[in-house]
């Protein structure tokens, strides 16, 4: 499993999920709060082949590999758990050279 930082704040990171060179299989959202605890959102692509059963596991590896100072079992550590698909990418297009709105 590859995870790759897609950006990072003074307080959150993102980071995508690949089980397959190339292949997206879900996005992790963390926020660092004050009080030292993580909460973070796990997005599950459809396509990704996590079953349900598989959720905890997943999350244990998030939790070893990129939180070691905080964790599950300590609930210093919280995670939401969306699966979906992804729709698109999308930005205005205002401001653009040559746009006529």
């Amino acid at each position: 499993m590859k995870l790759i930082r897609t950006f990072r704040t003074m307080t959150s990171e993102r980071f995508l999920v690949q089980k397959k060179e190339g292949q997206d299989s879900a996005a992790i959202d963390l926020h660092y709060l004050a009080d030292g605890h993580v909460a973070g959102t796990v997005f599950l692509f459809e396509h990704a082949g996590i079953e349900d059963a598989e959720v905890p596991e997943f999350l244990h590896h998030i939790d070893e590999v990129l939180l070691p100072w905080v964790s599950l079992e300590d609930r210093t550590l919280t995670f939401t758990v969306v699966r979906g698909h992804v729709v698109g990418d999308f930005q205005s297009d205002k401001g653009k050279s040559g746009a006529g709105g």
